[in-house]
This record gives structure tokens, sequence and C-alpha cells, in this order.
């Protein structure tokens, strides 16, 4: 077993705090590496506190984990030892089903094995995330990273990135298609810079008027300001697509109203709690309210090639390790710009 060291919660409880635990060995189709920078997703914090389901504790969370391979088992095939890799949300699945078949890992329909506070394929041995100083991944769920972006600000990529790029593409959308965001985080400011590269109009919807410049500085074309009465009644019926990325309370069926005939609203936020839906909100306009998750790996793998081709990056502020509680604050008040990202060296 390998001994490696980490910051986890023992409890929903306690904070986190540092463990030393044990990985397993490198296995023939297995990639090591050792971890530079790990990202801070807003659902670390829901599921350390139990908001979303029951965990498993000890917990390490962490699964926007990039860094450098240390070391490789005896098959494989796609990296090298010094390579630039990363890991996402997924660490395995059962590669046999149809979804797993269509390269949709996400979806896997027997179980896929999440990068922390979960299990690997046998249901039994729990995974530990990205707030750890190495990680021990099967090949083929491991990602390549481009060396001419900057690796800490490619971190994010691997859960808010793909999160915000995959429903975009799946619903094509583009040029001649005006894009709502709702929510300027970790996961809207993506939202913004895909939609924009992918040559939408994009509007930020956001509760605060203090985001407007960057909104307009992040590529954005529009922005209303969603507590002022007048400036939302203005949008109805404007949009093609919108994109809830908001993982606050909030009230789906005010801004169903916004969409156009047949428009879709996609939602990638996960509230704590579940949020009541109107039939009359989607029936009138023949409207669809949708959810995506992650990316698959193929998907996630793209989605890294097209940044490095368009140079884009999660804009990011670091932190130390020790930093990580007064960070999770922030993070709930919406006081980063826009994702934190750990310096693991700092572990």
């Amino acid at each position: 077993m390998i001994q490696a060291k980490a910051f986890a919660a023992q409890t929903p409880e306690s904070d986190l705090a540092p463990w030393n635990f044990e990985r397993r060995d490198v296995g023939n189709h297995d990639v090591q590496f050792d971890i530079q920078y790990c990202g801070v997703c807003h659902s670390d914090l829901h599921q350390i506190r139990n908001e979303w389901f029951p965990g498993i504790f000890p917990m390490v969370p962490g699964h926007e984990i990039v860094g450098k391979v240390s070391k490789v088992g005896a098959h494989v095939k796609k990296y090298k030892v010094g390579d630039l890799v990363g890991v996402g949300c997924l660490v395995d699945s059962c590669r046999t089903c149809d979804n797993c078949k269509d390269g949709l890992e996400q979806y896997c329909t027997n179980g896929h094995s999440q990068t922390y506070n979960g299990t690997e394929q046998d249901h039994k041995t729990p995974t530990y995330g990205g707030y750890s100083n190495t990680i021990v991944v099967h090949e083929d769920f491991v990602l390549k990273i481009s060396e001419k972006l900057n690796l800490a600000a490619v971190a994010p990529l691997l859960c808010a990135g793909i999160t915000t790029y995959s429903p975009l593409k799946y619903w094509k959308v583009g040029k001649g298609h005006k894009l709502a965001v709702v929510g300027l985080g970790g996961l809207g400011h993506m939202a913004v810079k895909f939609g924009v590269s992918f040559g939408a109009e994009v509007t930020v919807l956001s509760t605060s008027a203090s985001k407007e410049a960057d909104a307009k500085a992040l590529g954005a074309h529009h922005f209303v300001v969603t507590k002022d009465e007048a400036q939302f009644k203005a949008q109805m019926g404007t949009f093609d697509f919108i994109l809830d990325t908001v993982s606050a309370k909030h009230d789906i069926n005010d801004y169903l109203g916004l969409l156009k005939t047949n428009g879709v609203m996609i939602c990638v936020g996960v509230p704590s709690e579940p949020s009541p839906i109107a039939a009359f909100s989607i029936i009138g306009g023949r409207k669809s309210l949708a959810g995506s998750s992650i990316g698959g790996l193929p998907e996630t793998q793209e989605m890294l090639d097209y940044c490095a081709e368009h140079n884009i990056v999660s804009d990011i502020e670091i932190i130390d390790m020790k930093d990580i509680m007064p960070s999770y604050e922030r993070m709930i008040k919406g006081d980063v710009k826009y994702r934190f990202v750990i310096d693991m060296a700092t572990l």
C-alpha cells in the first residue's frame, strides 16, 4: 500500500483536518500522480456536511485534481512518468453497460465510482479525493493536460468546466441562440466563457448588481439583475436556452417564464432542497426543463483539448490547504472570483 496524507472530515459535524491513510499499490493498468493542485467545488462542502445524502467517513473531498505522473503500471500505454494529467469526478465505472460503452460513464447504469465519497467497483472500498498528496487511478479515467495552459487554472475545468461544457454541446448551443446563465460563480463563469466561445448571445442573470462589470469582462453581452422586477420582466419569452448554475434555493418557475416557445432550461446547480415545479410553467410554450451532469471521459478530454486550443481556463484564487474552512465560508458568500484552488504543496 502507498502511504498518503490528506485533509479529511471525520464526521459531518467536524472541520477538515490532517489525516493519514493508504492508497492501493499501482496495478498493471494504474497511473499514480503527485497532486499539485485541487479545485474547491461547492459540492465538497455539501458532501462533508451530508446535505445531499449520507456520506462515507472519513471523507477526503476534491474532484478537480491535476498533477504530474510519478509511476505507471506495467501495461499502461497512455501515460509516462512526468506527464501532466488530471482526474475529475469519476475514477471508474462498470465499463459494460450501454452508457459506458457510449462514453457516458457519468450515467453508468450499474453505478460509477465517484472520486470521493463513493466506492470502487467492488462496491466496498471507499474512494478518497484530491485534498491529498497523491492518487492512484486506472489509466482509462486519467486525462491528458496540455502544457500550454496554467495548470492551477485547469483544475476547475475537471468539474466546473465539463459540467457547463457538456450541456452546451449536447443541446448544440451556438450561433443564433440566446443563452441565459443563471448565477456567476464557479460554474456560471465557465458557462459564460464557453457560451461566448461557441458563438451564442450570452446574458448573465444575477441577484448581485455588483457582478455586472465582471460578467462583461468575461465576455457576456448582457446583464440582468434578477431582483429588479422591471429588468426581470423585460426578459420574458427572450431566451432559447437557460443554464441554471445556482446551488442555493431559488424558484425555477420564475426563470421558465423567460424561455421562448420550445425553449430549454438546463439545471446543473444542485440546491440542497428540491424545487417545486408548476405544470403551467412548462405547458405554456412547450418548454423543457432538463438536467445535466458532468461529461464522460471522451467528452472531458475533448473539453480539455478545446480549452488548450482556445486558451480557456478558470478564473481562480490559490489558497493554502490550512485555509480550506475559511474558504468554504467565503464560497458560501460568493466571495471568490471564481474558483478556489488549493496549492497541494502546502498540505
